[in-house]
C-alpha cells in the first residue's frame, strides 16, 4: 500500500473536514487529496498580512479548478494583542484565532496538514490544535515531508511537489520584536525579489529575509557555501536596502548581512529574551 492510499484510507475513515489550508505543500496536498474522496470537506484559507499573497492566490487558483468549497477568513489574530507582542509561542496564539475562526464557522472537524516531521519541532500551533481537537490525517497516516511531496508528485501537482517551505512572514522577526502588520509585506517583497535576483547566480533553494534589532539578515539557502563578499551578496543587500526605504523602514538597515540559511534564527527561547531585554 503507498503513502497516497494510506492518507486516503485515513480520509474516508474521518467522513468530511474542514481543511485549514495555508497555501504550503503540505496543507495544499491535504486539501487536494481530501476533496477528491470527500467533496464535502470544506477548506479555510486565512487572509492575514502574514500570510504571503503568493500563497493565497495559489489557494484560490486550486479552489476554482478543483470545485473546492473555499472559505476565505479574518481570523484576527493580527489584532490579538498576545500575538503582536511575539512571545516565544507566538503561534500558540495564531493557531488559537484561526481554530476558533474555523470552528464558530462550521461543525465539520477541522484537519491540518501537520505530519510526522512537525512532530519532532517546538511547535506551540500544535498545544492549540489539541484543544480544538484538530486531526492530522498525515500524522494517522504515518506521513512524513518528504512523502507529501512524493504524493503531490503522484498526483502531477508539480507546481506544488517542489514548493519551497514557507512558514508564515511574522516568523521573520525576531521574537521578542513586536509584529507590525504593515512591515510583513515589505518581507515579503523583498524576498520575492531576491529569490528572483539569487537565482541568476545560485542554485537556490530558499531565502530569507529576518529582522533583527536594527538589522536585516538575508539568509541564503543553496548548494554551495555563501560568500557575503561576493557579488550576489552586494546585490541582494542592495535589493533589500531599496525595498525596505521604499516603505519608509530604513531603521532596520544599520547592518544588511548575508548569512547561510539557518531554521528558526529569528526564534529565541524564554531565557534568552529575558537576558536581551
Amino acid at each position: 500500500m503507498t503513502k497516497l492510499n494510506d492518507l486516503e484510507a485515513v480520509l474516508k475513515g474521518t467522513g468530511a473536514l474542514a481543511v485549514a489550508v495555508s497555501g504550503g505543500v503540505d496543507s495544499m496536498t491535504l486539501a487536494f487529496v481530501a476533496h477528491r474522496v470527500n467533496n464535502e470537506c470544506q477548506m479555510y484559507h486565512a487572509l492575514s498580512p502574514a500570510v504571503p499573497v503568493q500563497a493565497t492566490d495559489r489557494v484560490k487558483h486550486y479552489a476554482e479548478l478543483e470545485g473546492w468549497n473555499l472559505n476565505l477568513i479574518d481570523a484576527g489574530e493580527i489584532h490579538d494583542p498576545d500575538y503582536i507582542s511575539n512571545p516565544v509561542n507566538r503561534c500558540y496564539y495564531c493557531k488559537t484565532n484561526l481554530y476558533d475562526t474555523v470552528c464558530e464557522s462550521t461543525g465539520l472537524v477541522v484537519a491540518s496538514g501537520t505530519n510526522l516531521d512537525d512532530l519532532g519541532d517546538y511547535r506551540p500551533g500544535l498545544i492549540a490544535a489539541q484543544e480544538h481537537k484538530v486531526h492530522h490525517p498525515y500524522v494517522e497516516a504515518a506521513i512524513a515531508k518528504a512523502d507529501i511531496r512524493n504524493i503531490a508528485k503522484s498526483l502531477d501537482l508539480i507546481d506544488l511537489q517542489d514548493l519551497p517551505a514557507a512558514p508564515c512572514l511574522s516568523s521573520r522577526v525576531l521574537t521578542g520584536i513586536a509584529i507590525d502588520e504593515n512591515l510583513l509585506p515589505v518581507i515579503n517583497e523583498a524576498e520575492e525579489a531576491l529569490w528572483e535576483s539569487l537565482l541568476l547566480f545560485l542554485p537556490l533553494k530558499g531565502v530569507r529575509c529576518r529582522i533583527r534589532h536594527n538589522e536585516v539578515a538575508i539568509e541564503i539557502e543553496t548548494n554551495e557555501m555563501v560568500d557575503p563578499t561576493a557579488e550576489y551578496a552586494r546585490e541582494a543587500r542592495s535589493i533589500v536596502s531599496a525595498t525596505f526605504e521604499k516603505y519608509g523602514y530604513k531603521r532596520y538597515l544599520q547592518t544588511i548581512s548575508v548569512e547561510p540559511y539557518q531554521r528558526g534564527s529569528a526564534f529565541l527561547h524564554d531565557t534568552l529574551i529575558t537576558s536581551s531585554n
